[in-house]
């Protein structure tokens, strides 16, 4: 597949995942999202009883998992092992065992490997942490996306309401500065994040439309 790789990253909640599928759509390009692969691997940890902060054991399971994606309407479909988990991976617990598994070297490079393959050649948009610094550090656009923690406690809990799940905005703005002070720990360990060429987007007070089309102007004037 020919054109560009567009890397977007961000903290949790800035809104990279649904920015990143639809710009994705609106260039034809593979969408890649390499947070799903360690909420993947969160959730096979989980599920084996095993604990995310023990590197041996979920190294493991990273190498021996089975990790899919699945095009469809309005989402794309993450399936481990040929089950289909999409919805199990945007709970708390998982999102908690992501973000502590993915500060285990041995996880990550395991991953990064995989994420590098998929986006070979181009033609690629990939969200996650570390895509513009680790996995895709020559990519021809990276985007930072961030917002207030308000706001993106605000969109967490939305979700979590959506799927039926208890939520209160102070609890979940309190797990979101602990995921970032977490989050941020670990990604400074490869360098500034964000990186100096990444292009900032404050998505505090945009629209998906909005962020999306910031992104593909962006692309678009990079050759994508």
């Amino acid at each position: 597949m020919s054109g560009i790789v567009v890397a977007i990253d961000g903290p949790a909640g800035a809104g990279k995942s649904t920015t990143a599928r639809q710009v994705a759509e609106v260039l034809g390009y593979l969408y890649l999202d390499t947070g799903a692969m360690y909420r993947a691997v969160g959730y096979c940890v989980l599920s084996a009883g095993e604990n995310p902060d023990d590197p041996a054991g979920a190294s493991i399971i990273a190498r021996e998992v089975d990790i899919a994606f699945e095009p469809a309407s309005p989402q794309q479909r993450v399936l481990v092992n040929g089950e289909d988990v999409t919805e199990a991976l945007r709970t708390p617990p998982v999102s908690d065992a992501a973000s502590r598994i993915a500060a285990h070297p041995q996880v990550r490079s395991v991953l990064v490997a995989r994420q590098k393959a998929l986006g070979a050649g181009g033609g690629v948009v990939v969200e996650g942490r570390d895509t513009t610094t680790v996995v895709f550090p020559e990519a021809e656009l990276k985007i930072f996306l961030e917002a207030s923690v308000e706001a993106r406690g605000t969109r967490r809990m939305d979700e979590m309401v959506a799927r039926g799940e208890p939520a209160e905005l102070g609890v979940v703005c309190d797990q979101i500065r602990e995921r970032d002070e977490r989050d941020r720990a670990t990604q400074q360990r490869f360098g500034p994040w964000p990186p100096e060429d990444a292009i900032r987007v404050d998505t505090t007070g945009l629209t998906i439309e909005g962020q999306v089309d910031q992104v593909v102007i962006l692309a678009r004037e990079r050759g994508a």
